[in-house]
């Protein structure tokens, strides 16, 4: 499955953007999705991630309360929708496909063997 991540851009501090997670190749209901991000000089970091039965999700500690992953309503799509954003929150926004099962370690990036270009995210104070 190939991914392309949109929706990225400059908002400012308190706003909001809705990223889209868009597959092609194969259908992304049969997989789980993740969304990480890596801002200019660190890591790339786990923000987001849910299940392929579309319900089970789970978010890091720094996004949690503000963001949320769903899947869309067309078949092969997932989103991130962000409120309340940070200047913190500014990265370039990656997200992954994985037919891993539920007890895996889902934060952990070398468990995503497909992956999208990023969209940057920029959020002005």
């Amino acid at each position: 499955v190939q991914l392309q991540a949109s929706g990225g851009g400059l908002v400012q501090a308190g706003g909001s953007l809705r990223l889209s997670c868009s597959a092609s190749g194969g259908s992304l209901r049969s997989y789980s999705v993740g969304w990480f991000r890596q801002a200019a000089g660190k890591e790339r970091e786990f923000v987001a991630w849910i299940f392929r039965n579309g319900i089970t999700t789970a978010y890091a500690d720094s996004v949690k309360g503000r963001f949320t992953i769903a899947r869309g309503n067309a078949k092969n799509t997932v989103h991130l929708q962000m409120n309340s954003l940070k200047p913190a929150d500014t990265a370039v926004y990656h997200c992954a496909a994985s037919t891993m099962i539920l007890s895996a370690p889902f934060r952990e990036e070398g468990r995503y063997p497909a992956w999208g270009q990023g969209t940057q995210v920029t959020v002005s104070s």
